[in-house]
């Protein structure tokens, strides 16, 4: 069955992200696989806000290093060291963290050289164990703020609450 993803860009963002939550949760409804949630959550906010990358990076090593997951835009980094650039760090620290500038980041790794904001929000499994960061990479300055972390924060809470 093809879902169609609804194009949020000017909409509130906290009515943007209430309605993309409850589009997600309907779509994987009865989805118990990490991949496919990772894979369905990453296109529905990337299509619906039109950012230039978004996906995940999955604990490959715990409290080691990340491996690229399912994500869309264009290439990706394939490995990350926790403690490494915006995701490394997030993984690391257990923490989201937004970038308004990425250029002004502290050991920020340019996978995309147009990426100029990002904000990264750390995945925590059914256990509380982290299992994945969620990266969204903007091609504009200052495109993130506290009300996508929330909604973010909230999209991927759906891996606690679906056993993963």
């Amino acid at each position: 069955m093809a879902e169609s993803i609804p194009d949020l860009r000017g909409v509130p963002k906290a009515r943007a992200y209430a309605e993309l939550e409850a589009h997600g949760d309907a779509v994987l409804d009865g989805i118990d696989d990490a991949i496919a949630g990772m894979a369905t959550i990453a296109s529905l906010v990337h299509n619906a806000f039109g950012y230039l990358w978004t996906g995940f990076y999955r604990v490959a090593t715990p409290d080691a290093l990340l491996r690229v997951g399912p994500y869309q835009g264009s290439l990706g980094c394939l490995e990350i060291a926790f403690g490494r650039g915006v995701c490394g760090t997030a993984a690391l620290e257990r923490r989201s963290i937004i970038v308004p500038d990425v250029k002004k980041f502290p050991g920020h790794i340019a996978c995309d050289s147009r990426s100029r904001s990002e904000i990264v929000v750390p995945v925590n499994g059914a256990r509380g164990d982290l299992i994945a960061v969620l990266d969204v990479d903007s091609e504009e300055l200052d495109s993130f703020d506290e009300e996508d972390q929330r909604g973010l924060e909230r999209m991927v809470s759906w891996f606690a609450r679906s056993g993963q």
